[in-house]
């Protein structure tokens, strides 16, 4: 019996899901500070070390945590993604779009390439949708419980890699080998592949998506179609569509139209192979 076709949608998570920077609901609140303040010490601490700015942010974390006498572990940072709010429609979206997908004899899957904590997005409602989720990890101390180092950064770049994994189905960031080795047949064609974020620091897998012929797009909050605008002018994205996943709506139906199109394909390729045999 043939597998169904498997289409993977990778997303993006602040601002494409979330409606802004996770660590901003519950993390910063509990810190006693603003997202300025925060974000602001943040930019202050990576100008004056020279620091990347996904480690920045990491650093700072466990350095604000500790000044406030706050245990920074795994249970902290889950509870902090309790709270955290997304645009309308995403917590319905994934049962919507998986069932889309069934009835035309697609699979779909749900990735999640971050560059926030993937410990405060395991605390948060839509978590168990991901069949794979990737972010920015810690190592815990094993007495304490505590972060004291980051065990995966990822940024703007490295997100691209994610690209590759998923669709050779080397699912272990570790595995260096498996993610370069040369495979004849790939679990997810490329052209079956879907990337949604929301501006200039997902222009990397978006361009990557693309140009392999994927589909990128690009979602902004209503109102605010200047912030993706340069990346539709520039074709960079396929799409360019209001962060809503509500049904019925414009991102919805893009959707739609990509799985039709992967299930015509597939039968397609399908029916070709059947020819080549009866041939």
């Amino acid at each position: 019996m043939n597998k169904k076709p498997i289409c993977a949608i990778l997303y993006d998570f602040d601002s494409t899901l979330a409606i802004t920077d996770m660590q901003n609901f519950g993390f910063i609140p509990a810190m006693g500070m603003t997202p300025a303040e925060f974000w602001g010490e943040t930019t202050k601490f990576s100008n004056e070390t020279g620091c990347e700015k996904i480690l920045s942010y990491l650093y700072t974390m466990i350095a604000v945590a500790r000044r406030k006498g706050i245990k920074l572990d795994k249970a902290f940072l889950r509870e902090c993604g309790k709270s955290i709010k997304f645009f309308p429609g995403v917590t319905t979206w994934f049962d919507r779009i998986n069932q889309y997908g069934a009835e035309h004899g697609i699979k779909v899957e749900h990735y999640l390439i971050s560059s926030g904590n993937k410990e405060i997005v395991e605390g948060c409602q839509i978590a168990n949708q991901f069949k794979v989720m990737y972010g920015c990890e810690y190592v815990f101390d094993k007495a304490s419980g505590e972060a004291i180092w980051p065990k995966l950064a990822i940024n703007y770049t490295q997100k691209t890699q994610y690209f590759f994994r998923i669709s050779k189905g080397v699912y272990d960031a570790t595995d260096d080998v498996g993610v370069n080795e040369k495979k004849p047949t790939r679990r997810i064609p490329y052209s079956n592949i879907v990337y949604i974020g929301d501006g200039m620091t997902d222009i990397p897998s978006m361009i990557i998506v693309k140009n392999n012929g994927g589909k990128s797009i690009a979602v902004y909050p209503k109102g605010k179609e200047d912030r993706v605008a340069s990346l539709y002018e520039d074709e960079r994205v396929n799409y360019a569509c209001v962060a809503d996943y509500s049904s019925g709506k414009t991102l919805e139906k893009i959707i739609h139209l990509i799985i039709e199109g992967i299930a015509i394909n597939e039968s397609l390729s399908a029916h070709e192979k059947e020819k080549i045999y009866t041939d």
